[in-house]
């Protein structure tokens, strides 16, 4: 039996970047949070103090996205063979988690001003989310481009694009509040705002959980990783086949591999580690075992 191991290192998974915006987005959405609370307390609006509750998670969640990025650059150890890499999913995870949750409380807090509406000041909250707005705007643009390859990254994201809806919502309320009066417009437009987080919160809480579960990523496709594996020259069987995700940026395959030819050894194993990387499986682990072919001795008759 021969065995092959081919990796890309860890730390070869760079996060500097994104290090670096997630600590500017972090200051400005801690200072405008204060502001919020401020402004929604003295004007009494549900949707300018939702959003300064959901800026608060914000503040929590990118320290959490900050601390395992830091974190996941330490280097493996005897006892962590991976590191720390997978924290960044946990962070992941824990964000979805707290989203869900405020979206509820802001769903529950929205039904009781639906039944007992409190007078709100518009000229105070539209003043208010009108420069939230712009912070939003920003943090949004500054962490977008890297929210789509990392899912600590789209956790970060998701809560500050939040606070952009949010903030969007509460401009609409106050609008609608100032040139009408009607106060339901406050908490309607909360609801409308939680839906919306509730939606991104659950699908990056879903796809947390897969990574952690070791489901397959969802952009590769099974049936073709197999197809190009068996159709190798000289590779005659495949099975044990895994793919899995062990962080944002890197796919792993496990696999065993039957071939009659030593021979042909070194190329397959070439070809595999290609092939893969068409897939972005950077990780590959394929153990080739040889064919044994056994020979029954033919019985002589006896004399």
């Amino acid at each position: 039996m021969n065995g092959h191991h081919h990796h890309s290192g860890i730390g070869g998974i760079s996060r500097h970047k994104e290090v670096g915006r997630l600590k500017w987005v972090l200051a400005i959405t801690l200072i405008f949070m204060i502001a919020e609370i401020v402004g929604g307390v003295l004007s009494k609006s549900l949707a300018l103090l939702a959003d300064a509750g959901h800026m608060f998670t914000d503040v929590a969640a990118l320290s959490l996205s900050l601390f395992a990025m830091r974190l996941a650059q330490r280097p493996p150890s005897k006892m962590k063979t991976f590191g720390y890499v997978r924290l960044e999913i946990l962070a992941a995870l824990i964000n979805g988690a707290t989203l869900l949750v405020i979206a509820g409380f802001i769903l529950l807090e929205a039904w009781q001003r639906l039944r007992s509406p409190v007078e709100i000041n518009g000229i105070v909250m539209l003043s208010v989310a009108m420069l939230g707005l712009g912070v939003n705007v920003v943090g949004a643009v500054l962490l977008r481009s890297h929210a789509h390859g990392n899912l600590n990254m789209r956790g970060a994201y998701l809560h500050v694009l939040g606070d952009l809806l949010g903030s969007v919502g509460a401009i609409l309320a106050g609008v609608i509040i100032v040139t009408t009066g009607w106060a339901p417009a406050d908490p309607i437009i909360s609801v409308v705002i939680a839906l919306l987080i509730l939606f991104g919160a659950w699908k990056l809480v879903r796809e947390a959980a897969e990574v952690l579960l070791e489901a397959v990523p969802t952009h590769v496709d099974m049936d073709v990783v197999l197809d190009a594996l068996r159709s190798i020259e000289g590779l005659d069987e495949v099975h044990d086949v895994h793919v899995w995700t062990l962080t944002s940026g890197f796919v792993a395959l496990s696999a065993h591999g039957v071939i009659d030819d030593p021979a042909q050894h070194t190329n397959i194993l070439d070809e595999v580690r290609t092939r893969m990387a068409k897939y972005d499986i950077s990780h590959v682990t394929f153990q080739i075992e040889m064919r044994t072919v056994y020979q029954i001795p033919s019985l002589g008759s006896e004399p």
